[in-house]
């Protein structure tokens, strides 16, 4: 009988070689996607190696929170953004607090929360005697350092998660070089209050390399962004976006500056706290749908997304908490796949050195969450291989690759991790569940190992 090793495509060994990465650290399982109507497949595996072995994989963990809220939530379900007063409204002023009790909405951007604002307006009050307060207490989470996994504070990704999540807890900047006036001009969102930043920055010939580096940004003021280099012409356009130093005041800082570019006025301050019983629903407005949010953390890997996900499986009842919903996933896995070994769950996203999974469980899943009524919900999240998200780079490693726009699949990158599942279709028209985990410091070396296993499972007519 032919070895394993000997089964993994010669392409695939030759880019696994070139990239350091022994077969060792490598988990694959490639299975043909079971019919309509079947929970599992009974069909033999394609490619098998070290399928059970145990792994840390990264983002795809993603597609089991993702798949978890959409099976114990529903594709339909929103978050309820709700504002509550504690007085009288007279002639637009309310005599009290107001308070803005936050649901664990994902996506309460610049743009949502505008339209929240004006909401609250357009009923009527223009202006608060008290103070606005922000209630983020249907999340109980201890303090947690955003530098405490890399040592990275300023990366969004790092960003933990809030019951009042407010633009991802971020500021953007966008670069637009002037060539005319020897600037790039910069422009920056959300507003906060009292934070400043230079509205340019000076130009500077050369090849575009690192730019962000030749910015020499400083962030580390809460009230002052400052960019003390250039700006490279070659470059373009780009934009950054940049973790807020100070995480606790971004809410505050800039639901204050909104109100006041909305026309609204304020008596108090904006602070946090909790809405009293006896305060009366002023306004109640629904987040986008789960399938739209889903559709955001599979396709871009967003880690605080999907950590406020995993948060609102427990928050239903009663303020969420992580362990809460490691217990609910756990009984949920338990439910729908019994063979499978259970996961190792930490926060949910994969932004983890703890979480565990297998190819043969995370296999299985996907087999189950074809066949489930979520399906399309699920599939559509997934980015298209060389088309879009976090898998786009494949047409510029492989411009012509017969893998491009034939496989939908969740990426996973961590140091020492890097990680591939989803679904991909074969040229027979035959489809496949996909799944390839590499633990290795080269890991994130292998990717072109991964595009060659793609391109070997969509020429399924060829001899394998």
């Amino acid at each position: 009988m032919a070895s394993e090793k000997s089964k993994i495509p010669a392409p695939v060994v030759s880019a696994l070689k070139q990239a350091n990465v022994p077969l060792s650290a490598v988990s694959i399982l490639i299975t043909p996607l079971a019919a309509d109507g079947q929970s599992t497949s009974p069909l033999k595996p394609r490619l098998s190696h070290r399928a059970n072995a145990e792994m840390n994989p990264a983002s795809v963990m993603k597609l089991i929170t993702t798949s978890a809220g959409l099976s114990l939530l529903g594709a339909d379900f929103t978050w309820r953004n709700r504002i509550w007063v504690d007085g009288p409204v007279v002639d637009g002023v309310l005599q009290g607090n107001l308070y803005i009790k936050g649901s664990g909405d994902p996506k309460l951007v610049l743009e949502r929360l505008q339209s929240l604002l004006q909401d609250i307006m357009s009923k009527g009050i223009k202006e608060v005697r008290g103070d606005i307060i922000l209630d983020s207490s249907v999340f109980d989470l201890p303090p947690k350092s955003p530098a405490s996994f890399d040592d990275e504070p300023l990366r969004p990704y790092n960003v933990a998660p809030q019951g009042l999540l407010l633009n991802f807890n971020a500021m953007l900047f966008k670069f637009s070089p002037d060539p005319a006036l020897g600037i790039a001009k910069i422009e920056g969102e959300p507003p906060l209050a009292n934070v400043q930043w230079p509205t340019s920055v000076p130009l500077a010939s050369g090849p575009c390399q690192d730019w962000r580096s030749q910015l020499r940004a400083d962030f580390s003021q809460a009230e002052s962004v400052r960019f003390q280099g250039a700006y490279i012409a070659s470059c373009g356009e780009q934009k950054w976006p940049v973790a807020y130093v100070q995480p606790n005041t971004f809410a505050p800082r800039m639901v204050q500056a909104m109100w006041a570019q909305a026309g609204g006025k304020l008596k108090g301050q904006v602070r946090a706290g909790i809405t009293p019983v006896q305060a009366k629903l002023w306004h109640d407005a629904p987040s986008l749908p789960l399938s739209d949010i889903v559709a955001d953390i599979n396709k871009f890997s967003n880690n605080v997304m999907a950590q406020q996900l995993f948060l609102t499986l427990s928050s239903q009842k009663a303020p969420g908490n992580f362990e809460a919903s490691r217990q609910i996933v756990l009984r949920w896995w338990q439910q729908k796949l019994p063979t499978q070994t259970l996961p190792v769950i930490d926060n949910g996203s994969g932004l983890s050195r703890e979480e565990r999974s297998n190819a043969q469980a995370l296999s299985e899943l996907l087999q189950w969450a074809a066949n489930s009524p979520f399906s399309a919900a699920l599939q559509n999240s997934l980015a298209i291989a060389g088309v879009d998200g976090t898998v786009s780079r494949l047409k510029d490693r492989a411009p012509n690759s017969v893998a491009i726009g034939r496989a939908k699949l969740k990426s996973g990158s961590l140091r020492d991790v890097a990680s591939l599942a989803g679904y991909v279709e074969g040229l027979s028209g035959q489809r496949y569940v996909f799944v390839v985990l590499i633990n290795h410091p080269n890991a994130n070396a292998a990717r072109t190992a991964f595009d060659k296993l793609l391109e070997w499972t969509v020429e399924d007519q060829k001899k394998s």
